[in-house]
């Protein structure tokens, strides 16, 4: 679970750059990044929109359950 800091902190990232932001919270490499990119590239009031609701509502724990195992 993020702080309130981490948060508040994508969420000031996101409104600037948009896939960063979601790149921060959800990783380069997924989908959450590439339809907010995607979104962004079309128009940058739609990327916004959508980075703010990947970092405020989708909750990526439950996405990477058994996924990514810690290797020790």
């Amino acid at each position: 679970m993020a702080t309130r800091c981490e948060i508040f902190c994508e969420i000031l990232i996101a409104i600037l750059l948009p896939p960063v932001g979601v790149c921060f919270r959800h990783g380069c490499c997924s989908v959450e990044f590439f339809i907010c990119l995607v979104l962004t590239i079309l128009g940058y009031i739609p990327g916004i929109i959508y980075a703010l609701y990947a970092i405020l509502c989708v909750d990526r724990d439950i996405f990477r359950g058994d996924y990514y195992r810690p290797l020790a």
